[in-house]
């Protein structure tokens, strides 16, 4: 079992797509990448800790290899824009992936590079890529967030579109029900 930590804006969002991707055993919504321990949502909404919001994503590599997670994660969220995701507004929002060593580090650098030459985005990739931190677990209330909360405007306006650009570009490696 392997662990990657994406943070593509709402962690609501990228754990309801990674819920669905075959090979994937655990998502788990939390904060990296601040200065303040224990930090919590409120805090986190302030912009003041540095957190990020992130997903814990737990995986078997012998189902799903890194370079697609990468391939799904870079597809499902704007890498391109800085401390935001639509309406989504401040550095907890920001693009960031979040290695355990540094040959994840280097070949997530070389992806995002390759995402460049190919010009697959109009602007320049913004993601941070980075070493593994103290990850602090979101509050319970987070956790399973989309599955929970289908009909509220959120994850109808914002989740679902998402979703369904994951579906339609991934359909191989969508879980079965």
């Amino acid at each position: 079992m392997k662990t990657i930590y994406f943070g593509g804006g709402c962690f609501w969002c990228t754990e309801a797509i990674f819920q669905r991707v075959i090979g994937v055993k655990k998502v788990t919504p939390g904060y990296m990448g601040g200065t303040s321990k224990n930090p919590t949502y409120k805090e986190i909404c302030t912009g003041e800790t540095g957190h990020a919001e992130v997903v814990e994503v737990s995986y078997d590599n012998k189902i799903i290899d890194f370079k697609t997670l990468l391939s799904i994660f870079f597809s499902t969220h704007d890498p391109t824009t800085l401390n935001r995701q639509g309406n989504d507004i401040g550095t907890q929002y920001r693009s960031i992936v979040v290695c355990d060593n540094k040959a994840e580090i280097k070949a997530v650098n070389l992806f995002i590079e390759n995402l460049e030459n190919e010009k697959v985005f109009s602007s320049k990739i913004v993601t941070d890529v980075s070493h593994k931190e103290k990850f602090y677990l979101a509050e319970t209330d987070h956790l399973n967030y989309y599955n929970e909360n289908k009909n509220q405007l959120y994850c109808r306006l914002v989740i679902e579109p998402k979703l369904k650009k994951f579906i339609s570009g991934f359909k191989n490696k969508l879980k079965k029900k």
